[in-house]
Parts: structure tokens; C-alpha cells; sequence
């Protein structure tokens, strides 16, 4: 555990060193066109497979016998997670030109819950209901029928702190019993300089330190016996380093995205069980005063 804080902690300044010697990065044109055919692909597949009759989770559609060792770790407590990505039907990989996506699917089981339950909390969200780390601020911008605008103040602090302003366009759907889905895709990101100062303000879009420009989210809900299974994929898109530094570069980004995505569902299942343990006990006091 040391050990890698102080892996985590050379990595970090490195990084920054590296960061401010390559300065800001600009969202080019052709990174984003990249970037666009990249999540049409990932979401064409996911629709195929929210489309199946048989099966539901994303990792039910690996390989032979690699969704068993994911649903007993899964009952057991864990949370995997996998990198992912999404090729052209060809099998040939997508490139994107002076950028880099971040391709992650994780999952965690809430135990003892129903669906429904599970679908209200996520589907209405408020400050003390998101209660992330990572989340300094929320609002509702819009809400229509399964449908959410939401407006986050996010905060990354491993091996680089950098605040961003966002907005996020979130669907649901609850397509047959006892499966939902829905998708959250970032409309708006801002990086902040001076957060949380008098002098903070937003960077032009695209003209930053280029660690976020676009993030997409693609959630699957599924009851089973004990509980409910949260599945989350995620693709987010970055700038490229030079090929030399590459090598370095993409272990710590992916340590830290792993991380991150453990580390969102952690969360989620702590602050939905205890709003439903906090419910449970609400019930049994009101029953009693009625008795």
C-alpha cells in the first residue's frame, strides 16, 4: 500500500513536470471527427446488445467463460474492472489522431435492493445524493421525462488537480423487468484556473491543459438474486503525448483511471445502501408508531 502511494506521488510530479514542459494543448478538428466515429461505434454495439434477449450486462458478452469469474467476484463483494476497445468492424483499431480515449468498464453489485429503488435514487440526484469525492458541486438544470440535464463542478486530484465545469445530458430507459439502462454524455467541460479563488475562470474550450474533453457514460441496472448489478462503461477522450513519453504515460493514466472507476462504484453502493438501510429503519419507526 505504501509502495504505491509513493509510486502514485512520483507520478504526479512527474506528470505535472512533463504537463507544464509540454504546455497547453488545443482540440483539433480531426481529433474530434476521431473522437465522434470512436463513441458511434462503442454506442452501435452497445445498442446491439441492450437489444439481446438473452443476455444484458456488457460482460456477458465477453468471451466463453469470462462473465462467471466477473458475477462470482461480483457476489463476492468486488468490483471489476476492465479496459476496453471498440475497433471497426473490421477488427481494426480506431486512431485518434493527437488525442487519446480512455476506454473502462467496471461493475458492482448493491446488495439486498430492488431495482426500483436503485433506478429512483440515480434517476434524482442531489448534492448529498451524489456525495462524491470528486464532485464539488451539482445541480438540476432541466428535467423532463426520463430525461436530466445536470450541471457538475468535478475535481480531478490524482497525479494532476485540475477543476472542471460541466454539463451532462443523461437518458433512462427500462426497456423489460428487471433491466434499466441509461447514458450520461458531457455536453459541456470547462478546465478552471485559479479554482476556487476570486480570480477563477474558465478556459476556452478545447484550448487547455487537455486532460478532459469529452466524457460519455453508458450505465446498465440488473436484478438478480441478492441485489441489483451496476454496470458502468466509460470512454473519455484526452490529449496524446509524444510517442516517446507514451510508454510512461499510459500505465499511470491507467492506474489512475482504474482507480477512478473503483472507486465511483464504491461510492455509489455506500450511499445507496445507506439510503436504503436509512429507509428501512424510517419504515420500522413509523410502524411502530402506528402499533
Amino acid at each position: 500500500m505504501h509502495a504505491s502511494k509513493h509510486r502514485l506521488a512520483a507520478a504526479a510530479l512527474w506528470l505535472a513536470q512533463a504537463t507544464t514542459l509540454l504546455g497547453a494543448a488545443e482540440l483539433k478538428p480531426e481529433t474530434l471527427q476521431a473522437w465522434t466515429a470512436y463513441a458511434r461505434a462503442t454506442e452501435s454495439r452497445i445498442a446491439g446488445e441492450l437489444a439481446s434477449g438473452d443476455r444484458f450486462l456488457g460482460l456477458d458478452f465477453q468471451g466463453p467463460g469470462a462473465a462467471a469469474p466477473e458475477r462470482t467476484a461480483l457476489s463476492a463483494g468486488k468490483i471489476p474492472v476492465a479496459r476496453l476497445e471498440t475497433h471497426d468492424p473490421n477488427g481494426s483499431k480506431l486512431p485518434v489522431p493527437a488525442g487519446m480515449v480512455h476506454h473502462w468498464r467496471g461493475a458492482v453489485l448493491i446488495p439486498g435492493v430492488d431495482l426500483a429503488f436503485v433506478l429512483a435514487r440515480v434517476s434524482d440526484p442531489v448534492s448529498e445524493e451524489i456525495g462524491q469525492e470528486d464532485v464539488l458541486q451539482s445541480r438540476i438544470l432541466e428535467r423532463g421525462p426520463e430525461y436530466l440535464r445536470l450541471y457538475l463542478k468535478l475535481r480531478r486530484s490524482k497525479l494532476v488537480s485540475v477543476v472542471y465545469n460541466t454539463e451532462h445530458e443523461v437518458r433512462y430507459r427500462r426497456p423489460a423487468e428487471g433491466r434499466a439502462w441509461s447514458s450520461s454524455k458531457a455536453v459541456r467541460i470547462r478546465e478552471l484556473e485559479n479554482p476556487g479563488s476570486p480570480g477563477e475562470r474558465e478556459r476556452p474550450e478545447g484550448r487547455d491543459r487537455g486532460f478532459l474533453w469529452r466524457l460519455n457514460s453508458y450505465w446498465r441496472y440488473q436484478q438478480v438474486d441478492g441485489g441489483v448489478i451496476v454496470e458502468c462503461e466509460s470512454i473519455s477522450l484526452s490529449r496524446s503525448v509524444p510517442p516517446v513519453l507514451e510508454p510512461l504515460v499510459r500505465p499511470l493514466v491507467d492506474m489512475v483511471a482504474r482507480e477512478s472507476m473503483e472507486r465511483t462504484l464504491l461510492s455509489l453502493r455506500g450511499r445507496l445502501l445507506r439510503r436504503y438501510n436509512g429507509r428501512k429503519v424510517e419504515s420500522t419507526r413509523s410502524f411502530a408508531k402506528e402499533g
